[in-house]
């Protein structure tokens, strides 16, 4: 497996890239290291990083969208401050600044099952 080995590789990584955009890692990091640690485990299993929050179908064609950061990350943050899993959040979501309300699933119905 090439890239980060461990979550604390995958997140010095990751933050470096994503704070520049304005996405955060959620400030629990009793949540956020166990979520890197499954896109690892996904990375190893699937050979990409998979949403660790929906299921994959193991198959990258009809993961994409899951892939993460997935492509439903920026709506989530941009309306409720945090994206599906809780992984990536806005300075102001991590700040305690806005409620930290669940976010609903954005992934359509026919791409849950395949």
């Amino acid at each position: 497996m090439s890239g980060p080995a461990t979550p604390q590789a995958l997140h010095d990584m990751l933050r470096k890239i994503q704070e520049p955009k304005g996405y955060f890692f959620n400030k629990d990091m009793d949540m956020t290291m166990p979520l890197l640690e499954s896109l690892l485990v996904n990375k190893q299993r699937y050979g990409y990083m998979a949403c660790p929050c929906r299921l994959a179908l193991g198959e990258f064609e009809k993961d994409r969208d899951i892939v993460c950061p997935c492509v439903y990350r920026e709506d989530d943050v941009k309306e409720f401050g945090a994206c599906f899993c809780g992984l990536y959040v806005s300075q102001a979501w991590n700040d305690d600044e806005i409620p930290h309300d669940i976010v609903p699933e954005r992934r359509p119905p026919e791409k849950l099952f395949g």
